[in-house]
């Protein structure tokens, strides 16, 4: 009898957690995990200095990480939001112009939220007394190294000042409606448009990526692709191929040899047992049948004995590795794309470098964005064609996110699929 009323009792426990929604809990960082996501449902976590972790806001399952300072999130409705990151505390300026879009917000009565991550007061000093009037009297004490949150979601204004950290969870109401663009996006006005993007690694063959396969280029060319990259390595007697990487290309063609393999080891063996693999014959065979196509190399550092063994070196863009293989390049007239390790890592004036070595191309991770937008205008303004990769390995980060949010700071960006009108 005792048992059998113990399980009743799991049983009605069971059944009340199942019918009052989302079960919750928290892990060892405070962080609120849910089991499943509602629509509209806003997570905000804000770190100080001292933590030593990113504070970032989550709505619907996308995640944005935010930089030091205060970052506005202003909500269009409960799916659709814009924000943009001021650094209170290495600028006083940012602070005053961050301060004057609150006044805005708080006139129009906009919906919105305030962050901050790292530190964000020291630039504040000028401005306590116009953010008392705004009704924000915990931020205008707030100190160094402190975590901050602040949201009029509910109608009201709310606000949190921690040492440490701060999280927040809250449903948008689905009332929110509100058109009006606080945060526009930079312009990049470029022609032709058809070379912002680049297949990735040949691009998606039937949804399968990095393939680096003749079938990938042919379905990419099919859909409005016109750069296609293609990651360069050699055979272990010295021949050039494209696949990714040896370890990449053997679960890709269940090869079970010694790595790397031969020549003629690697022409027999098919992507999937479907999927056409290419060498530097199959590789110059198709872009002579394509003469509108631009070849983007991957993994080469060595740019002249690349380029002497291609079709036609005027379509070929080399992304290279280091500074001395970007000015070899640029001493033969060869198009250089210089990466994101070598290009950071010039000392001096980085537009001069580029100027001198009439290097038109830079590849960089597109979570480079939000924390070097100086340069990246810079760099805009000179004429100097920014593509980013790592498009779909952050979740949410696609290509339709990239081109509606990132590109405009960039030029362009190593595509996966085509997502994109013709243009």
């Amino acid at each position: 009898m005792k048992t059998l009323i113990i399980n009743s009792i799991k049983i009605l426990l069971l059944f009340i957690l199942l019918i009052s929604g989302p079960i919750l809990r928290a892990n060892d960082s405070n962080t609120i995990i849910e089991q499943s996501e509602e629509k509209g449902l806003l997570k905000v976590q804000s770190h100080s200095f001292n933590t030593k972790k990113k504070s970032a806001f989550s709505l619907n399952g996308l995640t944005e990480q935010v930089e030091r300072g205060l970052t506005i999130v202003h909500f269009q409705t409960n799916e659709k939001l814009e924000y943009r990151t001021y650094d209170t505390h290495g600028s006083e300026d940012e602070a005053l112009a961050m301060t004057e879009i609150l006044k805005e917000l708080f006139t129009n009565k906009a919906s919105f939220l305030m962050l901050a991550h790292d530190s964000a007061a020291k630039g504040l000093a000028g401005n306590t007394s116009e953010l008392n009037k705004l009704g924000l009297s915990k931020l205008s004490m707030i100190k160094s190294r402190q975590a901050y949150i602040m949201h009029n979601l509910n109608g009201k204004i709310v606000e949190e000042i921690n040492d440490s950290s701060i999280d927040l969870r809250i449903q948008l109401s689905n009332t929110i409606k509100d058109s009006k663009i606080y945060f526009p996006r930079e312009l990049y006005i470029f022609e032709p448009k058809i070379d912002r993007y680049i297949a990735h690694a040949g691009g998606e063959v039937n949804g399968i990526k990095s393939t680096n396969t003749k079938d990938a280029l042919d379905e990419s060319y099919a859909k409005g692709f016109r750069l296609f990259e293609l990651d360069i390595i050699e055979t272990s007697d010295g021949k050039l191929v494209a696949a990714h990487d040896w370890g990449m290309w053997s679960r890709f063609t269940d090869f079970t040899g010694e790595l790397p393999p031969t020549h003629e080891e690697f022409m027999k063996h098919k992507i999937y047992g479907d999927y056409t693999t290419l060498d530097l014959k199959g590789i110059n065979d198709w872009f002579s049948a394509h003469p509108d196509a631009t070849l983007v190399t991957d993994k080469l550092n060595d740019p002249i004995a690349f380029a002497e063994s291609f079709v036609d070196k005027d379509r070929l863009i080399m992304e290279l590795f280091s500074v001395m293989a970007t000015e070899e390049a640029a001493s033969h007239g060869l198009n250089a794309m210089i990466s994101q390790i070598p290009f950071m890592s010039i000392k001096g004036d980085k537009l001069d470098f580029l100027k001198i070595n009439n290097v038109k191309y830079i590849a960089l991770s597109r979570r480079m964005i939000k924390r070097e937008k100086k340069l990246l205008l810079q760099l805009r303004d000179a004429g100097i064609k920014v593509y980013v990769y790592h498009v779909n390995f952050d979740a949410g980060k696609d290509e339709k996110y990239v081109y509606d949010n990132e590109i405009g700071l960039v030029y362009g960006m190593y595509a996966d699929k085509w997502a994109f009108s013709k243009e």
